[in-house]
């Protein structure tokens, strides 16, 4: 069971690395067409009832599969320059990977959510074109922070925007045991040491104030 835990601790940290970075690259689209012009830019807000982060983590025996919730979201974009900024938060607390005896341990001694109950997101720059309306891809800059830590991380984002609201998805790689997370590995089972996110994200757009 210890190292079932650690494993979803490194899940958990890949999660809402994961859930923050999609945010903000959703954050990144120009203006919709017929949406007012202004000078601050783009503003996004997200919907965290209709989105949701999915991780998971490969070993010699299994493949554990678990998701995170979102509490808020609110980002601005500068579409000249690719800049944003804003926040948004996820709940480290909601971590569930199917096991409550697990979850309980990552929670408790991992992740120490009750003194981290929350993980946070800036986003800094979005490399790549977003069309006015129908599919883009781009890439996502910014700075997570989670277990009191920062760190810097980029996403991979496709995104469908259609007037005043997008979905979008997004895909990267999170090496936990760099960010401070123990190895979970022993000589009777060998984790990755990489954590695969992977978001489904819904929300609107308008022009910020």
């Amino acid at each position: 069971m210890h190292k079932a835990t650690w494993k979803s601790a490194g899940i958990a940290l890949g999660a809402m690395a994961g859930v923050a970075l999609f945010l903000s690259a959703i954050a990144a689209p120009p203006r919709p067409a017929g949406a007012p012009s202004s000078p601050a830019g783009i503003q996004l807000t997200l919907d965290p009832s209709r989105s949701k982060v999915h991780y998971t983590v490969d070993s010699t025996l299994h493949t554990v599969h678990g998701t995170f919730n979102l509490k808020s979201g609110m980002l601005t974009l500068d579409p000249a320059s690719g800049k944003a900024s804003g926040e948004v938060i996820v709940f480290a607390t909601s971590g569930d990977s199917g096991n409550s005896s697990r979850d309980e341990r990552m929670h408790k001694e991992i992740l120490e959510t009750q003194r981290y109950p929350n993980a946070t997101f800036r986003p800094i720059q979005v490399e790549g074109a977003v069309a006015l309306a129908g599919p883009s891809d781009v890439k996502l800059r910014g700075m997570i922070n989670v277990h009191g830590q920062d760190h810097e991380i980029v996403a991979l984002v496709h995104a469908d925007i259609a007037s005043d609201h997008w979905t979008g998805s997004a895909k990267f790689d999170v090496p936990y045991i760099q960010w401070g997370i123990k190895d979970p590995s022993s000589w009777l089972l060998k984790v990755k040491p990489v954590v695969n996110v992977e978001l489904d994200m819904t929300g609107t757009l308008k022009a910020a104030n």
